[in-house]
C-alpha cells in the first residue's frame, strides 16, 4: 500500500436537504465544487466520489471524476468512505464531506502531512479559531478541544471549553463585550485523514452512546482510543446542510469575487 486518496461521500437523500449533491452553487453542482477544491492537492494520487444514487453517479462521471455506487443503507459518511477504501490500496484515505464546497487543496495536504509526520495518530483533522459569538452558540458548529501535542480531547456541539468567568455575565466582562476571538475556542472543519486500517476498524465498531447523543461520528474514534491529530487552519468553510446554507454560500461567493 502507498500514497493517499480522497474519497468524497455524497448521499442524495439528505433528510434536511434532499438532492443536495446536485444542488447548484453559482451554476455548478455542489459536488463539482468539492471535487475542484481538492483536485490540486499535491499529496493525493486520485479522487473518488462515493454515492448511493445513480443521478449523482452520472453527473460525477460526466465531469471526469472517479465515482463508485455504494450501498444505500450506510449510517454515516465514514461507513460509505470505508466501503470504497476496502477496494483500494492506499495507505492514507482523506474523507472530504460532499457538502464542503470551499475546501482547499492545502487543507487536504495538511491532514496527509499530519499522518505522515506522526505515526501515533490514527486520524487527522483541522480546526479554526472561532471569531464570532454566533458560531460559538450554534449547535451546527462543532467545537473541538485538543491537548498540548495537538491530539483531540473532545468534540461537541456545545461551547467547549466552558469559560466560567468570561461567559458568566452573558458576554459582558468589566463593562465591555467579550468577543469570541478572546476565548481561544476552535471549531472543527469537516475533513478527515485516516490510516486505512484505522478507517476500516472504525467502520466495524459499534457507535457508542456518546456518539448518538452528540450526533458526531468522530466521537466513536475517541471512545475506542484512537488518537486524532488536530491542526489549526486559517481557511474557513461553510458546510451546506440546508437550503439556507446554500444561500449563505452564494452570498459568500458574491462577496469574495
Amino acid at each position: 500500500m502507498h500514497g493517499a486518496v480522497v474519497i468524497i461521500p455524497a448521499r442524495y437523500g439528505s433528510t434536511r436537504f434532499p438532492g443536495k449533491p446536485l444542488s447548484l452553487l453559482k451554476g455548478k453542482p455542489l459536488i463539482q465544487h468539492v471535487c475542484e477544491g481538492v483536485k490540486d492537492a499535491e499529496l493525493i494520487d486520485t479522487i473518488y466520489v462515493a454515492t448511493d444514487d445513480m443521478r449523482v453517479y452520472e453527473v460525477v462521471s460526466s465531469l471526469g471524476y472517479n465515482v463508485v455506487l455504494t450501498s444505500d443503507d450506510h449510517h454515516s459518511g465514514t461507513d460509505r468512505v470505508a466501503e470504497v477504501a476496502r477496494g483500494l490500496k492506499y495507505e492514507i484515505v482523506v474523507n472530504v464531506q460532499g457538502d464542503e464546497p470551499f475546501v482547499r487543496p492545502e487543507m487536504v495536504d495538511d491532514v496527509v502531512h499530519m499522518l505522515l509526520d506522526d505515526e501515533r495518530a490514527s486520524m487527522a483533522t483541522l480546526a479554526k479559531r472561532i471569531v464570532n459569538m454566533e458560531e460559538l452558540s450554534s449547535p451546527d458548529v462543532v467545537k473541538v478541544v485538543f491537548d498540548a501535542q495537538g491530539y483531540a480531547m473532545y468534540f461537541s456541539r456545545s461551547p467547549i471549553p466552558h469559560h466560567r468567568d468570561l461567559l458568566r455575565t452573558a458576554g459582558q466582562q468589566d463593562g465591555r463585550t467579550t468577543v469570541a476571538s478572546e476565548l481561544c475556542m476552535f471549531k472543527h472543519i469537516g475533513i478527515y485523514g485516516y490510516r486505512r486500517d484505522s478507517l476500516l476498524r472504525l467502520a466495524c465498531l459499534s457507535p457508542p452512546e456518546i456518539e448518538r447523543i452528540e450526533g458526531l461520528e468522530q466521537l466513536r474514534a475517541l471512545f475506542y482510543g484512537m488518537r486524532i491529530k488536530v491542526k489549526e487552519t486559517v481557511h474557513d468553510t461553510i458546510g451546506i446542510d440546508t437550503p439556507d446554507d446554500l444561500r449563505r454560500a452564494e452570498e459568500w461567493l458574491s462577496l469574495s469575487s
